[in-house]
C-alpha cells in the first residue's frame, strides 16, 4: 500500500513540475521517479525496523531500473538501508552499471530527438 503512495506522490510532483513549473518532461519523471524510490526505501528502513510488512526488494529494484538509481544510492547511504545483503547489492549496481552505460553510448552518440 505504501508503495503505491509513493508513487502517487512521486507521479503527482512529476506532473506538478511539468504542468506548473514548464520543466521538460524527462526531467520531471525523473524527479518523480526518485522521490518515489526515496520514499520506499524510507518506508522499507522504517518497517523494517519496527517489524512491519516490507517492500519486496524485487519493487525496489524496479524502482530504480526506471530511474531511481540516484535515490536509491543516496538512500541506502543516508539511512544505512539495504547495504549488506549481498545478492541484493549484486542486483542494484547491475542496474547501476547497465544505466551507467547508456549514458556513456547516448553522451557518446547524441540522442536526436
Amino acid at each position: 500500500m505504501f508503495l503505491a503512495l509513493s508513487v502517487i506522490v512521486g507521479a503527482t510532483a512529476a506532473w506538478l513540475l511539468y504542468a506548473r513549473a514548464g520543466l521538460p518532461l524527462l526531467a520531471c519523471y525523473l524527479c518523480g521517479i526518485n522521490l518515489a524510490t526515496a520514499c520506499a526505501y524510507l518506508y522499507d528502513k522504517f518497517a523494517a525496523v519496527r517489524g512491519y510488512a516490507r517492500i519486496p526488494e524485487r519493487l525496489l529494484h524496479v524502482l530504480a531500473a526506471c530511474g531511481g538509481t540516484p535515490a536509491a544510492l543516496v538512500s541506502q547511504i543516508v539511512l544505512r538501508h539495504k547495504t549488506v545483503k549481498r545478492s541484493f547489492r549484486m542486483w542494484f549496481w547491475a542496474i547501476f552499471t547497465a544505466q551507467l552505460a547508456t549514458l556513456a553510448v547516448w553522451a557518446h552518440y547524441g540522442w536526436h530527438a
